[in-house]
C-alpha cells in the first residue's frame, strides 16, 4: 500500500491517499478524517461510490464543510486514478461491490454510511443487501437501477424512453473498439465547446454548470468500464436487494433522464425502509446541481 497526502480542490480538508489491492485491481481511495477523532474501528465512515460516467471528483460539492467523521471516496478499479492494472473482464456487480468492502476492510472500518451516485447507488445497495450488519445507512443519488438494466439487455427497444443513455452506450461501444484512442478523442473533445451541449441532457441547467466540471466529466470517461458496468448491470438479480435492512434515501432529480420516477416506484417494493424523494429543477447529477439540498437530505437520514 502506497500512501500520499493532498488537498482537496474545493480546499475542503487534506486528503489521505492510498493504492490498496482488490480483486479487480489496484483500487485508489483517499480518506477525509473527521473532527470527532474516531479511530477506524469504532468510526462510521461516510463512503462515496461514483457513476459509471465519473471519478470521486463528482462529490466535490458535497466536501465543501469540514467533517464530523471520515469521508472515504473511492475511485472504483477502471475508473478516475484506479485504471492501471484494472481487470474489467471480470467485472460484475458483485465483484465491484467486493472490491468496495475489501477497500473499506483494509482501512479497518468496521461500519459504514454508503452514498453512491448513479452506478454506485447500484453498488451500495448491493452492498447493504450483502453485508447488512455492517450498513447504517444508503443514500442513492440517480441510482441508475431497473430502466437502465432493462435498457442495457435491450438497447433498441429501449431507445425512445431511454435516448440518453442508448445514445451514451453507442458511442462508448465506438469509442472503446478504438481502443486508448477512443478514450484520448473524448478527453480532447472534452476541452472543446463541443461538450457542453453533448452534456447537456444530463443537467436542468447545462449553462450554469462550470467548465472545469464539463472538463472533468470529459476526463472521467472510460468507455470499456462504461460498457463492462453496463452488462453487469443487465445480468443483475434484483431480488438481493430485500436482502437490505438499513435506511435507505432514494433520490433523483424531476429532470433525469437516466433514473425515472417508476425507478423508485419499483425500489420502495423491493426495499423496505426507503424514502423515495425528487429534487427539484435538477438533471442527474443532484450532487452538482443541488448539493446543498442533497447535503441537507443526508443529515435528516444520519440524525438519530
Amino acid at each position: 500500500m502506497s500512501v500520499q497526502q493532498e488537498t482537496a480542490p474545493s480546499g475542503a480538508a487534506t486528503l489521505r491517499r492510498s493504492i490498496l489491492g482488490t480483486e479487480l485491481g489496484p483500487c485508489t481511495v483517499r480518506v477525509q478524517h473527521g473532527t470527532d477523532g474516531l479511530r477506524p474501528a469504532t468510526g462510521t465512515p461516510d463512503v462515496y461510490l461514483h457513476g459509471a460516467a465519473g471519478s470521486w471528483t463528482t462529490f466535490l460539492p458535497l466536501l465543501s464543510r469540514a467533517p464530523s467523521h471520515d469521508r472515504v471516496l473511492i475511485d472504483l478499479p477502471g475508473w478516475g486514478d484506479s485504471t492501471s492494472g484494472c481487470r474489467p473482464e471480470r467485472f460484475s456487480i458483485e465483484a465491484m461491490a467486493r472490491a468496495v468492502t475489501e477497500v473499506l476492510d483494509s482501512l479497518g472500518y468496521q461500519r459504514w454510511n454508503l452514498v453512491g451516485h448513479s452506478m454506485g447507488g447500484f453498488l451500495a445497495l448491493h452492498v447493504a443487501a450483502t453485508s447488512p450488519e455492517r450498513t447504517a445507512s444508503v443514500a442513492t443519488i440517480s441510482a441508475t437501477t431497473f430502466g437502465v438494466a432493462g435498457a442495457a439487455r435491450r438497447p433498441l427497444r429501449s431507445l425512445f424512453r431511454f435516448p440518453a443513455f442508448v445514445g451514451m452506450l453507442t458511442v462508448m461501444r465506438a469509442m472503446a473498439a478504438l481502443g486508448p484512442a477512443g478514450s484520448a478523442l473524448i478527453r480532447a473533445v472534452g476541452t472543446t465547446p463541443v461538450m457542453r451541449p453533448l452534456l447537456a441532457p444530463f443537467f436542468a441547467d447545462p449553462a450554469a454548470i462550470s467548465p472545469q466540471v464539463i472538463r472533468g466529466l470529459g476526463l472521467d470517461a472510460r468507455p470499456a468500464s462504461f460498457l463492462a458496468a453496463a452488462r453487469a448491470a443487465a445480468r443483475y438479480d434484483f431480488s438481493q436487494w430485500r436482502g437490505v435492512s438499513c435506511p435507505v434515501l432514494a433520490l433523483r432529480g424531476d429532470r433525469d433522464v437516466f433514473t425515472p420516477a417508476s425507478d423508485l416506484i419499483r425500489l420502495a417494493a423491493v426495499i423496505p425502509h426507503i424514502q423515495p424523494a425528487t429534487v427539484p429543477v435538477c438533471g442527474h447529477f443532484a450532487n452538482i446541481e443541488r448539493p446543498e439540498y442533497v447535503q441537507a437530505l443526508l443529515d435528516d437520514l444520519r440524525r438519530p
